[in-house]
């Protein structure tokens, strides 16, 4: 099997290459990332000479790109490719709209064109919007996002749905809750205050600290979506989730705690537009239909993203600088085995 990952350099992506090529040898990844400011290379360092996966330096949305690369036998396009930051969508949501929803179509249209097996599109449980104190989002809820983010994911899930439909593109669209573990870009929240913590540095908590997430370990989503890939029916939502809601100050105290820390690092401030006040999502369509559940509970997960943040502090302090970022842009050469 040969599969195009896009956005494989990013948090997820990185992860998901790993996972399956450890588990499926036999399998080739084609990996193709812009290597924006989410997209690191360092995060599959262990893995850049394995003969089975090749990296493509390119944007999604560039059309000759995408087709040379999907007509070149590909079997399955797994889309991780997306801006995802919440606040950065909401300072300038034009580039989430072209990345988002153009580039996911340029993948569709060639997936289409070129019969690739099968489109699996990585969503967020943020197009659903916001829920109350009880209850979780199933794959049949309203689409209701509130941010220029999750309006470009849920478009780019309309779109993927609509190929199906119309096209007969042999689609999935999965969507997940808030992810956690190794390699992730430390504006998020949970590396952002590992990383601040590690140095004593303020943890910025927006508004009184009570939102809630549903969290899941990087490595339970990958097998999820090992699930997905095998065993998942075509035209289907499949929502992934730990069924561990925290709240951003049950995490912080968490971290703090670990880490040996004060809770006078926390520091809260401003809260942004349009705030989600919680996710949650059922996620018993893919456990009892692929039989899929997650293995790490959440102290097991976030005890062990601390203690590999704190054993892999130079692969975030290049990023916290912009070093690695700066090194890939002057002297990165684009290798094709095309």
């Amino acid at each position: 099997m040969k599969i195009l990952v896009t956005g494989g350099a990013g948090f997820i992506g990185s992860n998901f290459i790993k996972y399956i090529l450890s588990h499926y040898p036999h399998y080739e990844i084609v990996n193709l990332d812009k290597l924006t400011y989410a997209g690191n290379l360092d995060n599959l360092s262990d893995i850049e000479d394995n003969q089975n996966y090749q990296f493509i330096k390119g944007d999604i949305c560039d059309q000759k790109l995408v087709e040379r690369i999907v007509e070149d036998k590909i079997d399955v396009i797994v889309n991780f490719a997306a801006e995802t930051h919440v606040d950065r969508s909401i300072y300038d949501p034009k580039i989430f709209v072209e990345t988002n929803v153009l580039g996911t179509q340029i993948l569709l249209e060639s997936a289409l064109k070129f019969k690739t097996d099968i489109f699996i599109q990585i969503s967020t449980d943020e197009v659903y919007g916001s829920l109350g104190k009880v209850g979780a989002f199933t794959e049949s809820s309203p689409l209701l996002p509130n941010s220029p983010y999750s309006a470009s994911k849920a478009s780019a899930d309309l779109l993927v749905r609509s190929y199906f439909k119309t096209f007969g593109l042999s689609a999935i669209i999965t969507r997940c809750t808030n992810n956690y573990g190794p390699y992730q870009f430390p504006e998020k929240l949970i590396p952002l205050f590992i990383t601040n913590a590690l140095f004593s540095q303020e943890l910025p908590i927006y508004g009184d600290g009570l939102y809630i997430r549903d969290w899941l370990y990087v490595e339970d989503h990958c097998k999820a979506l090992d699930s997905v890939l095998h065993k998942g029916k075509i035209g289907e939502i499949y929502n992934i989730s730990g069924s561990y809601e925290k709240t951003n100050l049950e995490i912080t105290d968490l971290i703090l705690k670990k880490l040996n820390q004060p809770k006078s690092l926390i520091k809260h401030v401003k809260d942004r537009p349009a705030h989600d006040r919680r996710y949650a999502l059922d996620s018993s369509k893919i456990r009892n239909e692929l039989g899929w559940k997650p293995d790490a509970s959440f102290e097991e997960g976030i005890a062990k993203t601390v203690d590999w943040y704190i054993a892999n502090q130079k692969w975030w302090q290049k990023i916290k600088t912009g070093e690695y970022l700066e090194y890939y842009q002057k002297h990165y050469v684009l290798r094709e085995k095309m």
